[in-house]
Order: structure tokens, then sequence, then C-alpha cells
């Protein structure tokens, strides 16, 4: 069993042909932690803070107190690690007896959309702060050093450059990057890339490059198996289970732009492989007609909308969905884990039939669950940091802190002696990682392409307040780790 991207994130390529500019000010990402920037870095500011508090987050040489939920992800010691009362050491690059020195990089100020790609740098930035207040990795305090890269593929190249060749870090970690042209240079310098988005390839081809959803590929220098990528059905088999008494008859509105309709057809095939009419409608993405595709979805009689458009696209598509009548007909507008954002009653305040339509799928605990102690534990730190508005809090933000938390695990079991091949055999070790029941069992356990797979997966539907008031994410499934399904694996070419 596994925890599988269905699809692969892949489908935000189809941003780079749509510039819909900036949504908010340069004010909105004052950072918490050290920044590269063109010529240097940022004053880093402290990531400490008074006062004792029970936190989810901790981690083997931490001082936080016992490791809170979920049954796997933290060990004593792996990898040739050591524990004890044995002094620290300069072990590695980026390790001092003191300090740890760590690297993100994120793609947030680009031309398209500031709020795609950076959720993860928050989450990332509030777990290490935590962290820190707890003690930090075994005595260490961890010092995170970020880099915009502004989705573009040479300053890609050159936040990873600064990063590991000036800044020295240790490991990159809870990256979100659009163009991630440096890969093939943290692969050969043997720089760990821990618990980070699959938005770029790179992920499925390195062996040093470990995303936050775990990888059945060889990762031997090719994309997938071979240059093919794998994707389960379960999401569209549990529409059909939770809705047995709607007819399956599903859109896909994708652009005219190669990315676009190269994820549209992997969302036909998987509809249609469990057994959906699937009505793919095609827009011009410079000069879109929402319009005429929606009246055609709700002449076919489509149930449900799935869609391969950017933020923009989608905020249009649901007003024209509620402007002529689709919004009424279909049982789900089914999004991904990417738009599962805090942002959607402002996004969509002019569609809210449409809004209350919206159905997210993923892999990790609804953040809007804060009757979890996980979730709660992230929701503070996110407090704390300043970064919990609604344009900030999302689903990725949670799986930025789990994908932080996933290398803090690692550097933990090393004990005194930290090193990259101990984090890395932590990474590869047998058995499942959950995120201290933060997300459904994932690993890096290698096997060959298979037809079917138990996949299991969360889903929340947004929900507006009462009265009008703010609207939440609701989670719609008992326990996402039962939440399973034997499914078929697609293939596709990136």
């Amino acid at each position: 069993m596994r925890s599988r991207v269905a699809p692969r994130v892949a489908l935000l390529a189809v941003l780079a042909a749509t510039a819909c500019g900036t949504r908010l000010p340069d004010s909105s990402f004052t950072p918490t932690t050290g920044e590269l920037v063109p010529g240097g870095v940022l004053p880093s500011a402290t990531a400490t803070a008074a006062g004792p508090q029970a936190s989810a987050s901790a981690v083997p040489g931490a001082s936080g107190g016992p490791q809170q939920g979920g049954t796997t992800g933290s060990t004593s010691t792996t990898g040739g690690g050591s524990g004890g009362d044995e002094p620290n050491t300069a072990s590695d690059v980026g390790v001092t007896p003191t300090t740890i020195t760590l690297g993100t990089i994120s793609s947030r100020t680009n031309p398209f959309d500031p709020t795609a790609f950076v959720g993860p740098l928050y989450g990332a930035q509030a777990f290490v702060a935590d962290l820190n207040r707890h003690g930090g990795i075994h005595g260490r305090t961890v010092r995170l050093v970020s880099c915009d890269d502004h989705g573009d593929g040479a300053r890609n190249n050159e936040c990873v450059h600064q990063l590991l060749d000036t800044q020295k870090v240790f490991a990159l970690v809870s990256n979100a990057i659009f163009r991630y042209d440096g890969a093939a240079y943290v692969q050969a310098k043997g720089v760990p890339d821990v618990g980070s988005q699959p938005i770029d390839t790179a992920y499925t081809r390195y062996s040093h490059l470990w995303d936050i959803y775990g990888e059945a590929y060889p990762r031997n220098g090719k994309d997938g198996f071979d240059g093919k990528l794998e994707g389960g059905t379960e999401v569209y088999r549990f529409f059909k289970t939770r809705f047995p008494k709607v007819p399956l008859k599903a859109g896909v509105v994708y652009y005219n732009q190669a990315d676009s309709q190269r994820y549209a057809d992997n969302l036909v095939q998987g509809l249609r492989a469990e057994g959906y009419t699937a009505v793919p409608e095609e827009v011009n993405f410079a000069l879109p007609d929402y319009d005429s595709a929606v009246l055609d979805l709700r002449a076919q009689g489509v149930t449900y909308v799935y869609d391969v458009l950017d933020a923009g696209g989608n905020e249009n598509l649901c007003a024209s969905m509620d402007a002529n009548g689709l919004s009424g007909q279909v049982t789900a507008k089914v999004t991904t884990t990417q738009s599962w954002v805090g942002a959607v009653d402002t996004q969509y305040d002019s569609s809210p039939v449409c809004r209350n339509k919206i159905w997210a799928t993923g892999n990790t605990l609804n953040y809007d669950d804060t009757h979890l102690p996980q979730v709660a534990a992230f929701r503070a730190a996110m407090t704390r940091e300043h970064t919990d508005s609604p344009e900030q809090l999302s689903e990725w933000a949670l799986e930025g802190w789990a994908g932080a938390q996933w290398l803090a695990d690692a550097m933990g079991s090393c004990g005194a002696r930290l090193t990259r091949s101990c984090v890395e055999a932590y990474l590869r070790r047998p058995g499942e990682y959950d995120g201290h029941g933060l997300l459904t069992p994932r690993d890096f356990t290698v096997r060959p392409p298979v037809k079917h797979e138990v996949n299991c997966l969360n889903v929340a539907r947004w929900q507006d307040g009462a009265g009008g008031g703010k609207g939440s994410w609701v989670t719609q499934v008992k326990d996402m780790d039962t939440t399973c399904y034997d499914v078929p694996n697609v293939y596709y070419t990136p």
C-alpha cells in the first residue's frame, strides 16, 4: 500500500503560459529566516521564542519530548548514527557542534501566481522555528536559508549554487520549484533534497532527491519508469463509491497548450479506466471562452468537473458555471492538493454555488482539522510566524511542515555524528513513514511498474460558514489511512 500523487502535480507547468499577475504585495513575503537574494543574504530573523508548549514536531535528539501521533516515522539511530552523551562534532558539510544549516528553494515571486509555490516555504519555516524552540536537533540549532528562483530555470541554478557552494547547506528541504534546472548539480554533489513537492520531474529521476510523496521509481537518471510516470485512479473511484447513484459523466476543461492538453489526456484516461464517460472541453488560454465550454458540459449532462487550468482560470470557470447553471447540476468540482487553500472564499467570491461544490484530494491530514494535535501544532507555529492568513494557510504549507519534519526525524536518528549518508540511510530504510500521523504511509522502496496498486487518500470539501461567515475545508472521510482502493495505474509521458 502506498501514498501516490494521482496524477502527478506536473499540471502546474501550464502556469507558464498563463501569466496571471501578482495578487499579494511584496510585504506578504517577509522572510522569517535567512533569505538569499542576488549578491548576498538578507539578515536572518531569530527563529526562537520563549515559553513551554506541547508540540507534535518532536524528533529523536530534540528536547521537545516524545513523538506524538502516528505509528512510524522515528526510530532510535539509523545508518551509523550515534546518540547517548557523545559530544557533537562538525561531522559533515553544513554541520557544526552547535548548528545545522539547511536550504530551501521556492518559485514564489513568479510572473504567474505568487500563491502557487510559497506554501511549503511557510510550513518549513514554521517547523524550523518550532523545532528550535524545543532545543533543535541533538542540541544543535537549525538555520534555514531560503532562495526565491522566480520560477526561472537560470535563477534556479543560481539558487542551487549559492546554497550549496556559498552557504554550504547540509541538505535542502521542502522545495517548491517550478523548473528545477539545478537538480543535476544537487545530485552530483550528493546533497539530500528531502520532503519537497515533485512539481518538476527531477524528483522521479535523481537518487538524492526525496520528495514528500515517496517514490517507487528507480531514480536512475531517467524520468520515472524509462520516461513514463504513473498515477492511480483512486480519486475517481472515491467519487463513484461515495455517490453510487450519480451518473459517471465527467467534464475535463483544459487549455489549448501542450502541457495542459497532455495532462487533460491523462485525466481522461484515468476517468475512462474507472468507467466514466469523459467529456473534454478545450478553451483558448489567450482568449478563453468559458461560457461555451460550460454550456456544452451542461447540455451533455456532466455530473463532475475536473480541469487543467491555473488559479485565475479556475475562478473564471466557476463564475461561468454559476452564471450558466452548471454548478447546480454537478455533484463536485474536483481539484487537487495545490488548490486546497484558505483563500477559497475570496478567490471564488463571485461564484458561491460553485465554491461550495469544490472538493480537494490529497495524502495529508486536512490543515483545517485543528482538533488533531499534529495539525494544531502546525497551526500554532504558523500563527507565531505570522503566516496564518487565508492567503498563506494551505495544504501545501502543511506538507512543507511535514517535509521538514521528515528531514528532522532523519537527522535526529544520527545523534552526534550527523552525516548526509546517515540521513539517506534513514530515508531508504524498510518500512513506511507517516509523518507522526500527518501523512498516509509512504516510502522509497523501488519496484517495477505494476498494473494495480492499493492507494489511500484524504478528501475535503469547501463549505461556507453559517450566515456567510468564514468558510473552511471539511474532511469527508473518516480516516485517510483506511480510505483505500485497489485501483489501476495509468502510465503517461510527462
